[in-house]
This record gives structure tokens, sequence and C-alpha cells, in this order.
């Protein structure tokens, strides 16, 4: 309860997450039929980068900041484009304020008329704030719940048969991978034709290796792994890394994510960046 996203909203993790969000939505966007989205951790949907808590810790400029005035790259996939209009259009209906958008704001953004979005935020203040972003939107609805144990609630959706179900943890908890693992394998088993894509960060080797070991051992296949590291992970007080563990992954996504991480990779860090997509089950 104590984790605010304002501190971290816009930073490379949050760049790297977005555009691939952005990704999978076009997937499901590729078929006529409804698509319904669970964002697990949603907080609270739109974030002023121009506020106190981004400027105290200057996150955003080494993320969004690096590629809001970069030049077009005309061999970059089109969902990068596409997340960097979402996020100029939330700038110019602010009227150029730094404002930025989380992922329910992306999400809601991106919905036609009979897909829909399910939002939970266990934070009473970011829960209202949520609320109020979405009033007047009756395609997205919001739940004041414990994101994991809404997976067993909310899932399958009723609305569609089709779907995604995004899993944004706070890492607060020292048993997050293994809480994350284990909603993993219960959103599948509830809701076996969506995908599920759930953010972890890399600090060091060790727990992410137990986390992917955790889902091979529970029989989990169709996993591939994203990572994107700014430094060797070897200093377990910092954030040295992204991540973006998808089951269930929409065809040839490998492909997109690969060109989305290499393209990032030059913005986002320095000499020692890297991008890494590997299979840690095939299907």
């Amino acid at each position: 309860m104590n984790y605010r996203h304002s501190y971290h909203a816009g930073n490379f993790a949050d760049v790297m997450k977005h555009v691939v969000l952005v990704a999978l939505i076009n997937a499901l966007r590729r078929k006529p039929a409804p698509f319904s989205v669970l964002d697990t951790h949603a907080g609270i949907g739109l974030y002023d980068l121009s506020g106190r808590e981004a400027q105290s810790t200057g996150e955003w400029r080494d993320g969004i900041g690096r590629l809001l005035d970069a030049p077009a790259d005309p061999a970059a996939p089109p969902c990068i484009g596409e997340w960097l209009e979402i996020v100029r259009a939330v700038i110019a209906a602010h009227e150029g304020r730094l404002f930025y958008p989380g992922s329910p704001a992306i999400v809601a953004s991106m919905l036609r008329p009979d897909d829909t979005l399910t939002c939970c935020e266990l934070h009473p203040e970011d829960q209202r704030s949520l609320r109020r972003l979405f009033r007047h939107n009756p395609a997205v609805s919001i739940h004041g719940r414990n994101g994991y144990e809404a997976i067993t609630g909310l899932l399958p959706p009723k609305q569609a048969k089709r779907g995604l179900v995004l899993m944004d943890p706070p890492f607060e908890q020292k048993d997050e991978f293994h809480a994350l693992a284990k909603a993993i394998i219960t959103a599948r088993q509830r809701f076996g034709t969506g995908v599920i894509a759930a953010w972890y960060p890399i600090k060091h080797r060790a727990p992410t290796h137990a986390f992917h070991n955790a889902l091979k051992d529970a029989g989990q296949r169709n996993l591939l792994a994203l990572e994107l590291t700014l430094r060797p992970p070897l200093d377990p007080t910092r954030l040295n890394g992204s991540g973006l563990l998808i089951a269930n992954p929409p065809f040839q996504f490998e492909q997109t994510a690969r060109a989305i991480l290499t393209t990032l990779c030059p913005h986002l860090g320095d000499d020692g960046t890297q991008a890494n997509v590997e299979w840690i089950v095939p299907e």
C-alpha cells in the first residue's frame, strides 16, 4: 500500500511495458470478435510528470523524455509510433503539460465499441483518481480490490472469450515473484484462451531465474520472456532492467517483441543496454 507509481511513471520500464502493451492490443484488434482486458494493478491511469513525485526522481527523463522529441525511425515497429501518438494526444489534451498515460489510459484509448477494460486498484486515493478518470467511459469498470484475488473473481471475463490479463505488481513484498507465478498459473487455468502479460523487475539474476523455473516446474508452456537491461544485473539494490513474461503470446509475437526491444535499446540506455527475447518454455 506504500508504493506510488507517480515517482516512476514514464521511466524506461514503463516505456518498454507500454509499447509492448500497444502491440498486444493491436494483435487482439486484428480479429473482429470483442476482447476484454483485466489490469490487476492499475494505478491512477494518468501521471503528471511535472508534479512533485515525478520531479523528485526524474526517472521519466531517461524514459519517455528520450523518445518524445526523437526523430521518427521508418524502420521501427509501428506500435512505437502508435504509443507515442497516444502519449502526445494526452499531452495535447492537457494544453501541453507533461502528462503520461499509464496502462489503463493506453488500453482505454484503443478499445473498440464492444471491447471492455476492468481495472483493479487497492490504494484508496489512487482508486478515486482512476474512477474520476473513467467516470464517463462505460467500457471501463473499476474494482477496489486486491489484483491477485480479482484473478479468481473476474476470470474468465463475462463479456468476451478473448482478451489480455496485465499484471504489474509493485514488488513491495519479498514473496512477490512467488505470488506472481501463482497468479499466472491461476489466470491460465481460469482463462485458457487469454494472453497473460506479467511485468517483473530485474535487479539480479537469481530471483528472475527462480521465477521462470517455478513456472516451468509447474508444467506451464508457451512462455515468452522479454527483457531489457540497462547494465549487468549484478546489484540487487538497483533496478537494472525490466522484464515481461508473456504467456500464450499472439502468433509470431516473438519477432514483434524483438523488433520493439532492438529499436528501444539505443534510446533507453547507453552502450551497456541489452535486449533479450527468448522462450522460457515453447508451445
